[in-house]
């Protein structure tokens, strides 16, 4: 089901003429050139597209025709970047709305360890409260949280300025709704097999509830696959996994109630617009006096990324999609008369499976041995040493590394030793880094392209959180070491590949231009804090304000 089928039965749910227009409209007035002296936006719509990489941009650039066009119409930065080494969707989600690394928001990677905390799971996903009683860090198993955010958002802090701004933050995953809505937002959802759902005990409004049953329905209805467009055509190419099948030729049909396939299709993307559009018109979202805030967290391009890679049909099909359903939407907001801004960015970038880009020119593509098991490295050098195991924690083969607590002072510098030397000695490993390396080095002011790996290191290096020494793979190493269907390809590394997002932002009549240099996500809030007219305290935040406005004139006022 698409946007526009999903709002049409969103509207009949909430017995409104259309999701279109709420304001009465006469003809068009003339567009009026943005400058210095226009009055803010009375909408900004914040899009995080998960897993939309620089490089997925430029390849499909020029196949758009709908929303993404328009947004590549205006100030375009193809080289954003993430510029933390943990290129993670929590951590990446952290960054666009606080201006902030992953250093200062303490987000530093979709899970860390607390090996102090109370319960036995010592494992921490980031957008949990592992206080609750009967939790653990597991899927579907945790409590969704905003407490391990260390800074404020954007939302928190127009809010806290004026509380009649609205803030309102809808997305395909919790961690993306969260750390972008922060903790003031009037209304901050996610999709869930029954629709949509929010913290527990946060009860829905009656809009979301509303439109949370129309989602439910278009799960539980089958999907036949969709038309391969001639411009996909180059892409439909079988690729062989490991554990039997392919990848590559896929239509995205599924079957009823199939939620994970339907996270994995452009259906996931058009809910999540489909909830916005009847939310806005529902508050009344940019009408008031106050500038106003919808967050849009789109996670169809990362499911499908994971499952099946980046290059083949299925992912053409979703670009695509998305470009059409941005359109709808963006069609919508216009029906409004409403002066809105948009920003759209990622999270991360995202790479290739590796038997894929071994036929398409990079024969050095790899998975990762599975002789980087931790498991495997701590119980050899625990034997070798003595010591007692587990020897240290870990979330998978690269990454943050936590020494166990009940190692003695000189047995830590022992095992540390040891740990560090067997991963230094694996030819599939780049470099390894301890935390004393990293606490004492300056976050780098420098451009995000001339970064070295211990500057992306520390931008998401937080001593309270982050492990005793971090294991980097090399490039094009993928850390999943067998394939299946499902899930073929990841990201999370500090290469630019994984780095590399666009950064696009549109109004009306705001001139377009673009800007091939380095800019970072962090500079978002700080370049949209300018454009409301919101106070920025610029010593709490790692981004700077980017000037939108082509000309002598600045829009950093």
């Amino acid at each position: 089901m698409t946007l526009k089928h999903l709002t049409t039965a969103l509207a009949a749910a909430l017995c409104v003429a259309g999701a279109g227009a709420s304001l009465a409209q006469d003809a068009a007035p003339p567009v009026q050139k943005v400058t210095a002296a226009t009055p803010p936006p009375r909408l900004v719509v914040m899009i995080a597209v998960d897993q939309f990489s620089a490089d997925l941009f430029a390849q499909y650039r020029s196949h758009f025709t709908g929303g993404l066009a328009r947004l590549a119409s205006g100030v375009v930065f193809p080289s954003g970047y993430q510029a933390h080494g943990a290129t993670e969707t929590c951590p990446g989600h952290s960054t666009i709305l606080t201006g902030n690394h992953p250093a200062h928001t303490g987000i530093i990677a979709n899970n860390f360890f607390d090996l102090s905390a109370a319960r036995e799971d010592k494992r921490l996903y980031c957008a949990e409260d592992e206080t609750v009683p009967g939790t653990s860090s597991r899927s579907g198993q945790y409590a969704p949280s905003v407490d391990h955010l260390m800074v404020p958002t954007l939302g928190d802090l127009m809010k806290a300025h004026d509380p009649r701004a609205q803030v309102v933050s809808v997305a395909g995953k919790d961690r993306a709704a969260i750390m972008m809505g922060g903790r003031q937002a009037d209304e901050l959802m996610w999709l869930a097999p029954t629709g949509l759902t929010s913290y527990r005990g946060r009860a829905l409004s009656p809009t979301a509830t509303q439109a949370g049953t129309a989602i439910a329905a278009a799960i539980a209805q089958s999907r036949p696959g969709l038309t391969l467009p001639a411009d996909c055509t180059v892409h439909d190419i079988a690729i062989p996994v490991d554990k039997g099948g392919t990848v590559g030729t896929g239509r995205l049909a599924r079957d009823g109630g199939d939620f994970r396939r339907f996270m994995a299709s452009p259906e996931a993307d058009g809910a999540v617009l489909a909830a916005a559009t009847a939310l806005r018109q529902a508050r009344r979202l940019g009408e008031g006096e106050a500038t106003d805030l919808l967050i849009l967290g789109l996670s169809a391009t990362d499911y499908i990324g994971h499952g099946v890679g980046t290059e083949g049909s299925e992912m053409c099909l979703q670009m695509l999609a998305l470009d059409r359903e941005l359109g709808d939407f963006f069609t919508r907001l216009d029906a409004t008369g409403i002066d809105y801004m948009v920003a759209l960015t990622a999270d991360h970038g995202g790479h290739d499976m590796p038997e894929r880009n071994r036929q398409n020119g990079w024969p050095a593509a790899e998975r990762v041995a599975r002789t980087l098991d931790p498991a495997a490295i701590g119980k050899a050098a625990a034997e070798k040493l003595g010591l007692p195991q587990p020897l240290f924690h870990a979330d998978g083969p690269f990454g943050d590394m936590y020494l166990s607590k009940a190692l003695t002072p000189a047995q830590r510098k022992a095992a540390l030793a040891e740990l560090v030397a067997r991963y230094r000695a694996h030819p599939q490993v780049e470099a390894v880094v301890t935390a004393e390396e990293l606490a004492s080095r300056p976050i780098s002011k420098r451009a995000a392209d001339t970064w070295s790996l211990l500057d992306k290191l520390r931008a998401s290096y937080n001593a309270q959180r982050s492990g005793d020494f971090i294991v980097v793979l090399k490039d094009r190493v993928t850390p999943i070491p067998e394939s299946g269907v499902g899930y073929v390809a990841t990201h999370g590394s500090v290469w630019d590949y994984d780095r590399r997002v666009p950064m696009l932002f549109w109004r009306k009549g705001l001139a377009g231009f673009e800007q091939p240099n380095a800019v970072m996500t962090v500079d978002i809030l700080p370049t949209l804090a300018a454009l409301i007219g919101l106070p920025l305290d610029m010593s709490k935040v790692d981004g700077r304000c980017l000037d939108l406005l082509s000309g002598p004139e600045s829009s950093c006022r």
